[in-house]
């Protein structure tokens, strides 16, 4: 099992992500994409690298927006998977043109 991180701790290296409001350990980002082929693409993209890697965020779409929330289940919390993917995520969204 992965080591948990504080959430304000992983942050500190994320500044397009936050804290997720809800009763667990989880960080967030809201992306916006110039359609929704760009969205889906997006998530192609993130969807591969996520069953690569065994590690799969929760995530929603509609048109052009995706929510997405990273957390490691198993560690109850945020580890270095999510950091991790949440760089990945980041690196993806600019090559994209994500706001």
């Amino acid at each position: 099992m992965a080591d948990r991180i504080d959430v304000a701790e992983a942050l500190k290296g994320l500044p397009l992500w936050r804290a997720h409001e809800g009763d667990r350990p989880a960080i967030v980002r809201k992306l916006t994409f110039a359609d929704f082929n760009a969205a889906f693409g997006f998530m192609t993209r993130v969807a591969l690298l996520a069953d690569k890697v065994d590690h799969h965020p929760e995530w929603s779409n509609v048109y052009n927006r995706v929510e997405v929330l990273l957390t490691t289940h198993d560690a109850d919390g945020v580890t270095q998977k999510d950091i991790d993917m949440a760089r990945f995520i980041d690196e993806a969204a600019g090559a994209m043109g994500a706001k």
